[in-house]
């Protein structure tokens, strides 16, 4: 069975004669969900511009089922008997359709150097972006830069939100390091275990690090139905986790001190449904704290 999104790529992959430059496959998605009201993708500044993760754990999934294959710079449909153009939505055929008669013909570098121009921000980590691009449109690029450097603690939830939109939110607030404070750090949601985050932020250049001394153990967060059941969870971790973890709060002050900007992670996209909460207050009520505390 596949997902909605996967038929757009192989619809995609279909309308361009069965094989696509990975970098072209890319850029027409991006382009192809900037014409959506609801994009089927999201995407991060990467090595050569816009890059979504999803999208590629999608193609690997279809690799998986021989559907199609990868070479070093392709991507190529195996299975052609279905015609997938017309599984999609009419708005999507429209766009896709369009995507194909506008930039259809373009080379990689024109696509990149296209994208770069018109959607700066996911050519800030571009390793072609000054050889496309004239030296205004590489400043432009650059403007884009996050380069907020106000000593802050930051927390984030990844409920509710793409991988992608995870970490556009870390860059965009300019987080350099990323602290997983959840007891066991693994997740069902595609890229939130350990692991995978390791990765990506090592691609990112953004410090990944595990305190899970810190953390509420899963067992502990069973039935929570009431904002009473979350009160009394929050007392309990407040009285035998937070007072029992001085050194871990001081290592994350002093972290803090060098880093400058730093983001405690865990699930819950409601800061009040989350014990980052109150690691973070706990933390800001330290005496040696003296910066800004950041809900993103």
């Amino acid at each position: 069975m596949l997902f909605y999104r996967q038929k757009i790529i192989l619809a995609l992959l279909q309308e361009f004669g069965g094989n696509l430059e990975k970098i072209h496959l890319q850029k027409f998605l991006f382009l192809f969900s900037q014409e959506q009201t609801e994009k089927t993708y999201d995407f991060v500044p990467y090595n050569y511009g816009c890059f979504s993760y999803t999208a590629n754990n999608d193609l690997l999934s279809m690799e998986q089922k021989e559907i199609c294959s990868e070479t070093d710079k392709h991507i190529v449909l195996n299975k052609q008997e279905t015609n997938y153009f017309d599984l999609l939505k009419e708005a999507d055929k429209k766009i896709l359709l369009k995507i194909k008669k506008q930039f259809g013909n373009m080379s990689a570098d024109d696509l990149m150097r296209h994208t770069y121009i018109n959607y700066p921000y996911w050519a800030t980590k571009s390793k072609k972006a000054k050889e496309l691009l004239t030296k205004d449109e590489f400043q432009k690029v650059q403007s884009y830069i996050p380069k907020q450097d106000e000593i802050t603690l930051l927390t984030i939830g990844y409920e509710g939100i793409s991988l992608e939109e995870y970490f556009n939110r870390l860059i965009k607030s300019n987080v350099k390091v990323l602290i997983d404070v959840r007891s066991n750090a693994y997740s069902m949601k595609y890229g939130f275990s350990k692991h995978h985050l390791i990765k990506r932020c090592n691609e990112l250049n953004i410090e990944y690090l595990h305190f899970s001394d810190v953390g509420i153990i899963s067992e502990k967060r069973q039935e929570l139905n009431t904002q009473s059941d979350y009160e009394n969870l929050f007392a309990e971790y407040r009285k035998n986790v937070l007072a029992k973890t001085q050194n871990t709060q001081n290592k994350i002050i002093e972290l803090l001190k060098q880093k400058r900007r730093i983001a405690l992670t865990c699930f819950e996209k409601d800061i009040n449904c989350c014990h980052r909460k109150h690691l973070a207050e706990k933390i800001s009520q330290l005496p040696q704290f003296n910066y800004k505390l950041e809900h993103i």
